[in-house]
């Protein structure tokens, strides 16, 4: 895949999921905390089901082609970038998923907590990245 096409699909995937973490750092977590214990369950279910297709493909695609990017192109730039995204993909499964699935048991707050404060790591990778390829774009 050139350049032409590859470097705009990977900067779009990568502003968009910065837009959306900030959405979901300063709108949609905190939020979580009032659902109330009474519809919560269900709320954490929907969404775990409905954010995976908001999620899901764009970080599908950011990771594919920041790969192909390195690939491709094996400078400072593309690596700096792949580190940023394995900082958000081990942030992701090691300590927003697991609040999530404590979440899904029910509302705690120590893990609701937790999840706000811990998504600050995805939140600034994301910034970063989109900072850093709007850089050099």
């Amino acid at each position: 895949m050139n350049e032409a096409i590859l470097l705009p699909l990977h900067v779009f995937a990568t502003v968009y999921m910065t837009g959306l973490i900030w959405f979901v750092q300063v709108v949609h977590y905190p939020l979580m905390g009032e659902v109330g214990r009474d519809h919560y369950n269900q709320y954490q279910r929907k969404h775990m089901r409905l954010t995976s297709w908001v999620v899901g493909p764009p970080m599908l695609l950011e990771s594919v082609t920041a790969i192909l990017l390195l690939l491709q192109w094996p400078a400072p730039w593309t690596w700096t970038g792949v580190w940023l995204l394995a900082i958000i993909w081990l942030s992701t499964a090691f300590l927003q998923v697991p609040m999530h699935r404590v979440l899904e048991q029910g509302f705690d707050p120590v893990a609701h907590k937790r999840l706000v404060q811990t998504n600050w790591i995805r939140t600034a990778a994301w910034t970063f990245r989109s900072l850093f390829l709007l850089f050099i774009w």
